[in-house]
């Protein structure tokens, strides 16, 4: 189940920041899709509705909604990040395609000894891991990018 622009407006007016309307657009945006979008492609899509918004929105409102745990983020091979709506209760990790940059996401990281080793050996205080391949998905490496 994924959250809906109107749910994590509910949320950030809970948690005490304010509901812009570009902030609103930004939120429609990401929760309209099941892709992950770079935030140039999540401006583009919030000016069809909010022409006044600003890029620096946009990143602001990425940070925010990242910082409260409310969107996924991948780092894309090329140095960019993808954004999509977080899936509530559903940790997952990310495939990347090195080619057309399709991202597919997928569960099921048994990395509960690793992490154990991972304490022990640093005494760090792990509370959470990301993990993502890159590679070429069928597609691309049949020759035709998706």
């Amino acid at each position: 189940m994924r959250l809906t622009a109107n749910r994590i407006a509910g949320i950030l007016r809970e948690r005490g920041h304010k509901l812009t309307p570009q902030r609103h657009a930004v939120l429609k945006v990401i929760a309209g899709t099941q892709d992950h979008l770079t935030p140039e492609a999540i401006y583009e899509r919030a000016r069809l509705s909010k022409p006044d918004i600003g890029l620096i929105t946009v990143y602001r409102t990425l940070n925010l909604l990242s910082d409260l745990d409310l969107v996924c983020r991948v780092h894309r091979p090329d140095g960019c990040r993808g954004y999509m709506m977080r899936r509530p209760a559903e940790h997952h990790h990310h495939l990347v395609c090195s080619g057309c940059d399709r991202v597919v996401d997928f569960s099921g990281c048994d990395l509960a000894d690793l992490e154990r080793r991972l304490v022990e050996e640093t005494r760090f205080d792990v509370d959470g891991h990301l993990l993502e391949f890159y590679g070429l998905c069928p597609d691309c490496r049949m020759g035709s990018p998706a």
